[in-house]
């Protein structure tokens, strides 16, 4: 009941956030209140009121204004890949969201339980064999990376607003079709800071099509690994299939979106975003295919049957992006 009722609040906060409902006005004094608690926190680490820490090797914080999904994980895990390929040594820090460790900072394996240290933790851990840390405190995360490994740059998934970490580079990601929502802050709007802030970031990456001065960001991923037996196949391959579609992400629909746009015609579930799935939770047809995101799959893997599949996807992005990040991170290397 407590679970339904708070997916019905989420979705007519959603319906405010991204649409015009008397809701929004309603809730802009709350807003206004939480504007001036986010300015003040930040002028406080500005002046060093509150301290914030530099560590001893570069930071680039991968985030975003909004709440919800807008890519940041694949952004993270391309981003990895393109700066091993590029000789740095590069280590990753979380927040372990929705992790149920009972002490942290954690280090993160590929073979880690996502249920203790959060779901995109294992799937970044997985896809790039990064050292990795997660934690609320992400200067406690950082330092403990570098003490057990030899990380020469580090990649931040989300903290845009953890300004106890100082960072050298800022990758704001942006949602290409939802943008900033209705361009209030919560709870009236879906921003955790003022849109102002867009143009104070060193690179803006957009989830599709991207504005002038924005780097865009597409999806490509034409396999599905069974989540038992590891076998793979085209993903039009399930297009005469009866399909269930699971996401319990920040932004379901895309990944509902683009399954269709790839020919299936599917019955689409939407989970809350970082959702701890049950032995019970996904109840389909024997005949029926299940297709997931990969996030799912980390936490559903101990349930799964014979007919589960995952879509594990990747991100293009253009050369200039990371030869722009590369540019910045030489500055801070001289």
């Amino acid at each position: 009941m407590a679970n339904e009722l708070k997916n019905r609040v989420q979705l007519l906060l959603e319906q405010a956030w991204y649409g015009k409902t008397g809701l929004t006005l309603v809730l802009k004094p709350l807003s206004w209140l939480f504007i001036a608690i986010v300015v003040i926190r930040r002028y406080l680490y500005k002046f060093n009121i509150i301290k914030s820490t530099r560590l001893s090797v570069p930071v680039i914080i991968i985030g975003n204004l909004s709440v919800g999904g807008t890519g940041k994980t694949p952004l993270v895990i391309w981003l990895a890949e393109y700066l091993k390929s590029a000789g740095y040594k590069p280590g990753v820090l979380s927040r372990g969201y929705s992790g149920k460790a009972l002490k942290w900072p954690q280090q993160v394996r590929p073979d880690a339980d996502p249920v203790m240290v959060g779901d995109e933790a294992v799937v970044i851990a997985r896809r790039t064999g990064c050292p990795m840390a997660v934690g609320p405190d992400r200067v406690a995360a950082g330092e403990a990376l570098l003490k057990y490994s030899d990380c020469d740059v580090l990649l931040s998934d989300d903290g845009l607003q953890h300004y106890a970490l100082q960072r050298d580079i800022e990758v704001l990601v942006i949602d290409g079709i939802r943008r900033f929502g209705n361009g209030y802050c919560l709870p009236s709007g879906p921003l955790r800071e003022c849109p102002s802030r867009k143009n104070e970031v060193d690179c803006k990456v957009t989830n599709g099509v991207a504005a002038q001065g924005e780097y865009a960001m597409t999806y490509h991923g034409t396999m599905v690994i069974n989540l038992l037996s590891g076998e793979t196949r085209e993903l039009k391959s399930f297009s005469e299939d009866k399909i269930t579609a699971v996401a319990g992400i920040g932004n379901p629909d895309r990944f509902f979106n683009y399954l269709r746009s790839n020919g299936l015609r599917l019955d689409a579930r939407a989970f809350p975003d970082h959702f701890h799935y049950q032995k019970d939770s996904i109840l389909v047809g024997e005949e029926d295919t299940v297709l997931m995101t990969e996030k799912d799959a980390v936490k559903c893997q101990r349930y799964a049957k014979s007919n589960w599949w995952y879509v594990p996807v990747d991100v293009d992005l253009p050369k200039e992006f990371g030869l722009e990040i590369i540019n910045l991170l030489g500055k801070h290397r001289s």
